[in-house]
Formats: structure tokens, C-alpha cells, sequence
């Protein structure tokens, strides 16, 4: 790799020996993928790595070590989601006490983020580029992240760039202020080797259309055609939340971190057919083929035919108009069962900064009468608990995809919720 002359003075430990670790790491890294130069980043980061599970004591003295060091990233950062909630999310006097040793460093942990450069406390979400929580990037920013569902919006919905990288190697490119380029940093990389049609007389749920797209090609990037058809030619806010919601299977039930959508995502709507490489592949999606692709999905309950305990909606997290339409749409499928309650205890999570402008509306009132609760939490780590053996339902792929959740489209999850049952 050509490096600065400021680059290799750091390497060379002119600003420290634990500053030289950070920017060696940062250079093997990109030499193990083809980089031959750093690139400065250019907006602020957002780390994976938010959970003080116990037994990570590497990662705690690695922080303890640029805490010593009095290294910090360039900017503010934003961070995934808070482990637990239990004042909103049920748990049994088991879950609780398994959560609290399993994810037992959690507050020595925060402590150690905000001494690197943490944003604030309200800064714990996947999806920190929603409008209330600020950490948005521009077109063509350079970024370290990490958290795959960010990448893929980040790099699809925003045009910025980003590669899928690590826990910690995010940190580091915003200690530093510099990543290696290769990947999705480059034009190259961002080409198209696939080229996905949409067929379907109906527009595709998100959550299924990612799966199958992100299952077929794997960690490449496609381009998707046909979606104008339903989400328009405007990037607004059901577009974007419906992409965020796709583009999150993608990343999960795949490796994407990267899909251009004709005349939608923005390098899409200015390029057009520029964007495909030659020699692409060609997955056609029809009604047929989405319902293959959920009807493959595995039941790994214990009891496959048990009654759900809990139903998780939020995975990544809801957007303000998210939560507002679920509280329209609860009590509606509660209603046509002639109940108010919700038969199953249910949970939708979101960023604390988007649960604060919730916070007094209509809606929130409306939703929480349902007996529906709000969290902050990720999903995932709820249901990576040891002692949770749940039979969880929900309409996140991702979450499924980890977890031994099953998954369930919205109005099918919506008649789950109100009835208690699965038919």
C-alpha cells in the first residue's frame, strides 16, 4: 500500500505506539483485500459493537488500552442498540438474571464508548440515519462502518460508501480518520453483477423481496428492476423505509452491501444501466418464486406447533412513520376480532431519539391501549439470551435469520397478534 508521509509516521509510531497498532491494523487489513491507498472519511461513524457481553475481555482491554492512549474518534459516534429493557420487554426472573451476567459489562462498557467519542446517550440505534437521530451521511461520504443493515442503506439509499467491515475495524477508521480503499469504496465495486426483475402482481413484501434477492447473490451487488412500479420514482418516506426493511435481508440473509433500485436509489435514478458490469447474472422474482423462498424458511421451535409467547416487530428499528402506522394497524386487526387487548404480548422497538418525538401523539396512546410495548433493545440480543426459549413470531427477516424466531409476513403477523394462534 503507497502511504502518506503522515501516514507513515504514524505507522511508525511518531504519535504513539497504540495509534501505530490502529493504523497497522488498518493498512493489513487493506492489504489482505487489494487497497493500495487510504481515503480519508468523511462523516461520522457508527460502530456494531454496543453490547458489553462478559465474556469479550479482549475488546474491553483493547479499550482500556486507546482510552490510556487518549485516543478518540474524529467525530461523535453513533452506536447499535442497548442489550435490555426489562421494563418493557416480558422476561421471566430467569431471563432477567441470565441477561444481567450475560451482558454484564454492559455499563462498564458505555463507559469506555463515551470515553472514545460516544454522541450522547440517546445515540443506541441500527438505524442511525433516520431523521431523529442525525448521523446521516451525504452522497459520496466515506465511511467505517460496520452494522450490515447501515452499510447497505448507507451505501443503496444514501449513496455514501462503505465497505462490510468488522467490529473494531469501524472504530478504528474513525480513530484514525482514514480507511483503506477497495470494494464498495470504489467505482468498480460498485457495479452491478446482477440484475434482478421484479415480476409480481403485487408489490413484494420487503422483508421476503431481500431474502430471496440476498440469498441469490450472495455478497454481489445487483440491480434491481421493476420497484418503480410500486414505491414511484421519488426517494421518500415509505420508499425509504421500505428499503431499509429489504435492504436489511439483503445484508442478513446474504452479504449485500450494496443494490441499485432503476430510477430510485440515487446512483440509479443518474446513471441508469451504466452501473451494470458486463457478463451479469439474471434472477427473475415472481409471486411464485417469493412464496419459494418463504416457504423454505425453517421452524425451529422446540415444539413446532406451540402457541407464540411473543411477537417482535422493529428489526432494524422502526422509523416515525413505522411506529405510527403500526398503531393504526394493531388496533384495526384487533378490532375485526372483536378485541382491544393484543392476544399476544408484542413488542416494537425503535431509537430512543425516535421514541422521544413519538412521545405525546395520538398514536402512541393509541398503540400503547393495545397492551403494545415500546423498547429501545435489539431484538437479536433478547433472543441470544441463554435462557430465552421463547416461541418467538415476527415480520423481520433478519431477525429470523439469527435467531430461532419464525418469521411471518405483516398481515399475517398482524391476524397472530390479534388471535393468539397461528392457523
Amino acid at each position: 500500500m503507497e502511504l502518506t508521509q503522515e501516514e507513515r509516521d504514524i505507522l511508525d509510531g511518531k504519535q504513539g505506539e497504540t495509534l501505530a497498532k490502529v493504523m497497522r491494523t488498518l493498512v493489513e487489513y487493506g492489504e489482505a483485500f487489494g487497497a493500495t491507498r487510504m481515503v480519508k472519511v468523511t462523516a461520522p461513524g457508527h460502530l456494531v459493537t454496543s453490547f458489553g457481553i462478559s465474556i469479550l475481555e479482549a475488546n474491553f482491554r483493547l479499550m482500556d488500552e486507546l482510552i490510556k492512549a487518549g485516543l478518540k474518534t474524529k467525530e461523535p459516534f453513533t452506536v447499535d442498540p442497548r442489550p435490555i429493557d426489562n421494563a418493557d420487554v416480558p422476561a421471566s426472573v430467569v431471563q432477567k438474571v441470565v441477561g444481567a451476567v450475560t451482558y454484564g459489562k454492559q455499563d462498564a462498557y458505555e463507559r469506555q464508548l463515551r470515553a472514545v467519542g460516544l454522541k450522547d446517550e440517546n445515540a443506541f440505534t441500527c438505524a442511525c440515519y433516520l431523521p431523529e437521530v442525525g448521523n446521516a451521511p451525504k452522497r459520496g461520504d466515506v465511511l467505517s462502518w460496520a452494522e450490515s443493515s447501515a452499510v447497505v442503506y448507507a451505501n443503496s439509499v444514501l449513496g455514501a460508501r462503505c465497505n462490510r467491515n468488522s467490529g473494531f475495524i469501524d472504530l478504528f477508521g474513525n480513530i484514525v480518520g482514514e480507511v483503506p480503499e477497495f470494494g464498495l469504496l470504489t467505482d468498480e465495486g460498485r457495479k452491478a453483477t446482477w440484475i434482478v426483475d421484479v415480476e409480481c402482481t403485487k408489490r413484494p413484501e420487503a422483508q421476503v423481496l431481500g431474502s430471496a434477492i440476498g440469498m441469490k447473490v450472495m455478497d454481489e451487488v445487483p440491480y434491481i428492476r421493476g420497484l418503480d412500479q410500486w414505491l414511484g420514482c421519488t426517494l421518500d418516506d415509505a420508499a425509504k423505509a421500505y428499503l431499509k426493511d429489504m435492504g436489511a435481508a439483503t445484508a442478513s440473509n446474504g452479504a449485500v452491501g450494496l443494490y441499485h433500485v432503476a430510477g430510485i436509489t440515487p446512483e440509479a435514478a443518474d446513471m441508469g444501466e451504466s452501473l451494470i458490469a458486463e457478463g451479469t447474472k439474471h434472477y427473475v422474482i415472481d409471486d411464485a418464486e417469493l412464496e419459494r423462498v418463504k416457504a423454505s424458511y425453517p421452524n425451529i421451535w422446540k415444539k413446532p406447533d406451540a402457541r407464540p409467547r411473543l411477537a417482535f416487530i422493529g428489526c432494524p428499528h422502526c422509523s416515525l412513520d413505522q411506529l405510527k402506522d403500526w398503531a393504526h394497524r394493531i388496533p384495526e386487526a384487533l378490532a375485526r376480532e372483536g378485541r382491544t387487548r393484543v392476544a399476544v404480548p408484542t413488542v416494537v422497538s425503535s431509537a430512543p431519539d425516535v421514541l422521544a418525538a413519538f412521545d405525546g401523539t395520538p398514536e402512541k396512546r393509541k398503540l400503547l391501549a393495545t397492551g403494545t410495548k415500546l423498547t429501545y433493545i435489539c431484538p437479536l440480543m433478547y433472543m441470544d439470551n441463554p435462557a430465552t426459549d421463547l416461541p418467538v413470531v415476527t415480520c423481520s427477516n433478519k431477525l429470523r435469520t439469527y435467531t430461532s424466531a419464525r418469521y411471518f409476513d405483516e398481515d399475517d403477523l398482524l391476524r397472530i397478534i390479534a388471535r393468539g394462534r397461528i392457523d
